[in-house]
């Protein structure tokens, strides 16, 4: 597990991203992410304004990582609801509307298998939360 990730959750950051979160929401207040399913952002969450991105109907809420809600698009999430996102920063410029853009380091996601213990735990608290 990266520094900072944590267990338990189907998104989660390592202590760089957490940092870089922090920066970004002291800037430009509430924030969110989108999961990019694009063909040239596929690994890259978008950062950006929360009041400024509207989501889809099927698009799915993964959690909330330093007050930043996360989101991924329902089709993507069934390819992926086995695992765990982690957003990651690494050198380089982000995505030309996503808010990491001009700080020379940009978010990337990772991601890991959910174990099955983890799985049937989240499953649990998605239908209690349903109810």
């Amino acid at each position: 597990m990266p520094e900072g990730a944590e267990k338990g959750s189907r998104v989660t950051a390592t202590t760089a991203a957490r940092a870089l979160i922090r920066d970004i929401r002291a800037d430009h207040g509430e924030i969110m992410f989108h999961q990019s399913g694009g063909c040239c952002d596929g690994s890259s969450p978008m950062c950006y304004p929360k009041a400024e991105f509207h989501l889809g109907t099927s698009d799915v809420k993964l959690g909330t990582v330093e007050g930043a809600e996360v989101w991924i698009s329902g089709p993507q999430f069934q390819a992926w609801k086995h695992t765990q996102l982690i957003l990651d920063v690494v050198p380089g410029r982000g995505g030309m509307f996503s808010l990491d853009n001009g700080r020379e380091k940009r978010f990337l996601t990772r991601s890991r298998v959910l174990s099955a213990e983890e799985l049937e735990m989240l499953d649990k608290a998605a239908h209690r939360s349903s109810v």
